[in-house]
């Protein structure tokens, strides 16, 4: 089992040692406070936008984009596109959150919720820095009492070039009451999660044209990753305009609960999910993860994303060169 009591140094080294390819790009960060969000540009074209509208819950990253520009996240329920899926409201563009801390539900709030007795809501504070291809927040885990719970500062490192774009994204929680650790029991409902446009669905009888298929760093494929523990989840697929992507989730080894378990789902839901190990297992493990009192914990992942069909030797390389960028000492 990792420390999670490790220095957020590390992980701030990592965000600051991007692989050559990202060092190539031009990144550019804009700010758009009158409609709360933060659009980010690499190499002159959108790449994403951090979005912190009440109305989504949580600050997320909607859309993302290929380096061509093809949409990779489901568009509804922000911005609707063509005929997608309507399930699950709170899966919105690429975000991090938990099912249950302290009793509280932040994963599955949404403004679809009717009774929000029991479901938790991550505020945007701050914008603290946003300098070339880095961005750094501030937001709170408020409790349906409207306590503050838990405290988040995340780094974003952006990043491309030719063919490819990469988030690195370093969340440190810090819980703000003196005495009063913080409880994450395990459930299957995070932490990690992306929601994948129809079009990188796996095939089946409801969608046909789905075109997305899952393999994970141990060889495991399709459906049968959820509930698997691996280092990293690939997914190959094509866009909507018939050309082929590849879109990978790596996994630190100083997070807690390395190697996470995966909450991936062939109907568009792509979950990294390190705590849940009791509902991941079915039993097998158990982890009930808790910060401290005045406590932290850091949380670094990135997100690939390829404008080919790579194969997995590659992306075990591009893994690899992400951890080495902050080897433990």
């Amino acid at each position: 089992m990792q420390d999670h009591r490790h220095s957020v140094a590390l992980f701030l080294l990592l965000a600051a040692a991007p692989a050559q390819a990202e060092k190539a790009a031009a990144v550019k960060i804009v700010p758009h406070e009158d409609r709360q969000r933060i659009e980010v540009l690499v190499d002159g074209k959108p790449f994403t936008e951090y979005r912190y509208t009440a109305d989504v819950k949580k600050p997320v990253l909607f859309p993302l984009r290929t380096a061509e520009g093809a949409i990779i996240t489901r568009g509804w329920p922000l911005e609707p596109r063509g005929e997608e899926p309507t399930d699950h409201p709170h899966h919105i563009g690429f975000w991090f959150n938990y099912g249950d801390v302290d009793g509280a539900d932040f994963w599955g709030n949404s403004v679809s919720v009717k009774d929000g007795s029991k479901k938790g809501t991550i505020v945007h504070r701050k914008v603290r820095s946003a300098r070339g291809d880095e961005l750094v927040t501030e937001s709170d885990w408020m409790m349906p009492d409207g306590k503050r719970a838990l405290a988040e500062e995340t780094t974003f490192k952006f990043g491309g070039g030719p063919g490819r774009r990469v988030v690195d994204r370093v969340a440190k929680l810090t819980a703000t009451t003196a005495g009063a650790e913080v409880s994450m029991p395990d459930t299957k409902e995070g932490t990690l999660g992306l929601r994948l446009c129809s079009r990188l669905e796996h095939p089946s009888d409801k969608n046909p044209k789905g075109t997305g298929h899952y393999r994970s760093s141990e060889g495991v494929e399709g459906e049968a990753v959820w509930g698997t523990r691996a280092r990293w989840l690939m997914l190959t697929g094509t866009t909507e305009d018939g050309k082929p992507v590849t879109v990978a989730l790596f996994d630190h080894p100083r997070n807690p609960g390395f190697p996470t378990y995966w909450h991936a789902r062939t109907w568009g839901l792509f979950a990294a999910n390190p705590l849940g190990q009791k509902a991941l297992s079915k039993g097998k493990e158990t982890l009930n993860f808790k910060i401290p009192a005045k406590g932290s914990a850091t949380f670094a992942y990135r997100l690939l994303i390829l404008s080919r069909q790579a194969k997995p030797e590659e992306i075990e390389a591009e893994y690899r060169a992400f951890t080495a960028a902050a080897a433990p000492r």
